[in-house]
């Protein structure tokens, strides 16, 4: 996948394990499965933008700060 899906992915892991949530945990509130979630986080797979709120909103976060930040 793409390098945005992959610093994504690995900025929503970073907050997850931040926050000690598990996978199956932050899967079972966003009501998709929890192999999803990894994948998600290994950037394998790209996520919608109402899968970015949703996952913000479980984990706390401004959906910003799941975003990563452009370099020129």
């Amino acid at each position: 996948m793409s390098d945005l899906s992959k610093a994504i992915g690995q900025l929503i892991r970073k907050k997850r394990t931040q926050q000690k949530i598990t996978q199956e945990s932050l899967a079972l509130q966003c009501g998709i499965d929890r192999s999803y979630v990894g994948r998600i986080e290994r950037g394998e797979v790209n996520i919608t933008v109402e899968k970015l709120y949703e996952i913000s909103e479980i984990l706390k976060v401004n959906p910003q700060e799941l975003l990563p930040t452009l370099e020129s």
